[in-house]
């Protein structure tokens, strides 16, 4: 659930905020007074465009802070919250979510979640688990084939979406699959040429068969054995240097092992008399045993040592070798076993000889079938979906003033194009895509006497509000997301059919948060809590606050709708007798709504 948004330097909106609660939420107020600049800002907040000339002017930036309330027991919510973990953001301690966004003049766009910077996508994904937002043009995007689609598979649920998950993987793959073999097809020779390369290549690594870090091993043992002699004089003279020379019969023969032990022996005579003089002589000990671990050590190294001639002219040959490879395919020695793994890799899709395109090209049409099935399957779920559909949203108009009217929803294929990919359902050749093979079609029959004509061809802007917004509360029986915002959702609608679409939003405001932008009093009536923008000019400067209404204040505002005079008793009364009818309709409750019956 929002809970709060502030709003601060965007269009004639100087400071405001919006302290939200569950249930139906209306805002109302003067034409011009900025109303819509409560849904510009939540289309914003989750991840709309930056419009800077949505910036008011003289604002260093136009900006939008909203706290979502989380409930982990809810599915959504949960993903919210992976979602946010995900991009590095925290929920604080009480489980809110704080997002904001801001524009500056020049059109730069920030945004924030949880107290990190973030990419506004990232808030658009938010935005889609959490609110949906339907402006004064959602009717238009509802004459789309692509929305009444969206709708028709939001409507059947999971049985849908999983068949749809199913029909996009196996469509990618196929189409993967179909591109490979065309442009192995078409570029045989060149692959052909590109194979032999890498095959050349990886025979002559694996004959030398060099090893990670190898040519820096022989680095070091070529100059080991170049320089054996040298070495080994060195590690004598100091081995020497610290035992003494074991041939040498010479009485004055200085030596550190025997100077050590000299000096231990002072030490020791008197270091039981003083704990200072006895630490010292424990350093003593320490370093006569470092000493000798050296002089053995030189003697092993010593040992070690010796020149061999052929090893060395073995250790430069197989170094000039993994030189003159290397030349040819990398830089240096040691990445010969990596272009190798990668050639390997390489050559697994190059191959265009006759056997691999058979293979291929039947790998293609066996990915084509199960497109082809999936497609069908897909197919049948909207087809049973459509008719559940179109119920649910008739009886939904039925309550929104239009007791006649019928709404269908057809679910047929498209021909075949020449050029794009296409399956074959029931010995026809139709269009296939990632959506599958259907074209939907919502039609409206807004009485018996007249045809059913497409949502694009027949529907009056009135009925077009009113058909979407039965389309929202069925859908809201569907799992739509827990907010839902409109912005006029009432355009072209009056009389009862008004009082119809304001019972409508209440009911749909039992299982959701509602915020409705509404120039309609019969709608406002039945809110929960009732927020009006108030505009403000001192001749220059035009400014909007939003202010909470009570009762009183209720009733006022209504008045100002139905007669434009607040402070008109008749219009008081007319006001009051709105407010008492809708509360009683909303206290005998609501029928509750349609939900389609479950598969077996």
């Amino acid at each position: 659930m929002l809970e709060e948004v502030r709003i601060s330097g965007l269009g004639v909106i100087d400071d405001a905020e919006l302290h939200l609660s569950d249930g139906l939420t209306v805002v109302t107020g003067e034409t011009g007074a900025g109303k819509t600049m409560v849904v510009t800002a939540l289309d914003l907040l989750f991840g709309g465009r930056a419009d800077a000339g949505r910036v008011r002017r003289g604002a260093e930036r136009a900006l939008v802070e909203g706290r979502l309330s989380l409930s982990k027991k809810s599915a959504k919510a949960r993903a919210i919250l992976s979602r946010a973990e995900d991009a590095g953001a925290e929920a604080d301690d009480d489980g809110t979510l704080v997002l904001s966004r801001s524009v500056s003049p020049e059109g730069r766009s920030r945004a924030h979640l949880g107290g990190r910077s973030v990419p506004a996508g990232v808030l658009a994904d938010i935005g889609e688990l959490a609110v949906t937002v339907h402006g004064q043009m959602d009717q238009v995007r509802l004459l789309r084939p692509t929305e009444q689609r969206a709708a028709l598979d939001a409507y059947g649920g999971a049985e849908v979406s999983d068949l749809a998950e199913v029909h996009r993987e196996a469509y990618k793959r196929w189409r993967e699959a179909a591109a490979d073999l065309a442009d192995r097809t078409a570029r045989a020779g060149e692959l052909a040429e590109k194979a032999e390369y890498l095959r050349v290549g990886l025979t002559a690594i694996e004959q030398l068969d060099p090893q990670p870090g190898e040519d820096a091993q022989l680095r070091a043992e070529a100059l080991r054995l170049e320089h054996a002699d040298g070495l080994r004089t060195a590690a004598m003279t100091a081995h020497q240097a610290l035992a003494g020379d074991p041939s040498s019969t010479a009485m004055d023969a200085v030596d550190v092992t025997g100077l050590l032990d000299a000096a231990r022996r002072a030490l020791a005579t008197a270091a039981g008399d003083d704990p200072e003089l006895a630490a010292l002589a424990g350093r003593g000990d320490e370093l006569a045993a470092l000493v000798g671990e050296l002089s053995t050590d030189l003697a092993t190294y010593a040992d070690g040592i010796e020149g061999d001639p052929a090893r060395l002219e073995w250790v430069q040959e197989r170094r000039a070798r993994l030189a003159t490879v290397a030349r040819r395919y990398v830089s240096e020695p040691d990445e010969l076993p990596g272009w190798a793994d990668r050639a390997r890799e390489q050559l697994d899709g190059l191959d265009s000889s006759d056997e691999a395109l058979a293979a291929l090209g039947t790998e293609v049409a066996k990915l084509h079938d199960e497109v082809a099935s999936s497609a069908i399957k897909l197919s049948a779920a909207r087809l049973s979906a459509a008719a559940d559909f179109g119920t649910a949203v008739t009886a939904e108009l039925a309550g929104l003033a239009m007791p006649h009217a019928r709404v269908t929803a057809s679910v047929s294929y498209v021909d075949a194009r020449p050029d794009g990919p296409s399956v074959v359902v029931d010995d026809r050749e139709v269009s296939v895509g990632s959506d599958g093979i259907d074209e939907i079609e919502i039609s409206l029959q807004p009485h018996p006497g007249s045809p059913p004509l497409p949502l694009q061809r027949g529907a009056s802007g009135g009925e077009l509000s009113r058909v979407m917004l039965a389309v929202e509360v069925v859908l809201a029986g569907a799992g739509s997301t827990s907010t839902l915002v409109f912005d006029e959702v009432d355009a072209g609608v009056g009389g009862k059919a008004a009082v119809e679409v304001g019972a409508r939003l209440a009911r749909l405001a039992r299982s959701h948060q509602v915020l409705v932008v509404t120039h309609l009093p019969q709608v406002a009536a039945f809110a929960d809590r009732h927020l009006v923008v108030d505009k403000d000019s001192d001749g220059s400067v035009t400014t909007s606050s939003v202010r909470w209404l009570d009762d009183d204040g209720r009733a006022r505002e209504l008045a100002r709708m139905l007669a434009g005079m607040e402070d008109s008793m008749l219009g008081m009364a007319h006001a009051t007798e709105l407010l008492e009818k809708a509360q009683a309709t909303k206290d005998a409750g609501f029928k509750k709504p349609r939900k389609r019956a479950a598969k077996k």
